[in-house]
């Protein structure tokens, strides 16, 4: 499994944007081998990450060259005061089981 964090902050997020951003969510969605999306903020409220996970590198690969992909990363200085990309290898997941999470969840033994 995959994982895709785009690290952000936010600048003018005008209509464009949001007719942008939506677009690439579907995209990524209908993407074969998509996973599921998760969104944070960082505890000042100067970061997002939004969390993208997939089945593994080929299925991220369409997505990476998605056009609307593209196009919002050619004009990412009109919306963002900044960002960073991790892309990463999901090797472990675990927790209570209390709440899905799109990785597997496999239960944690006690301590």
């Amino acid at each position: 499994m995959i994982s895709a964090s785009f690290i952000f902050t936010e600048g003018e997020l005008d209509a464009a944007f949001h007719r942008l951003d939506a677009l690439i969510e579907a995209a990524a969605r209908e993407t074969e081998g998509f996973l599921g999306k998760e969104s944070w903020l960082s505890p000042d409220g100067a970061k997002r990450n939004a969390m993208y996970y997939w089945r593994d590198r080929a299925a991220l690969a369409p997505f990476a060259a998605h056009p609307d992909h593209i196009e919002a990363k050619r004009q990412y200085a009109r919306w963002y005061g900044g960002f960073h990309v991790v892309i990463a290898e999901v090797l472990k997941s675990y927790g209570d089981g209390a709440f899905d999470h799109v990785t597997p969840n496999r239960r944690a033994r006690p301590a």
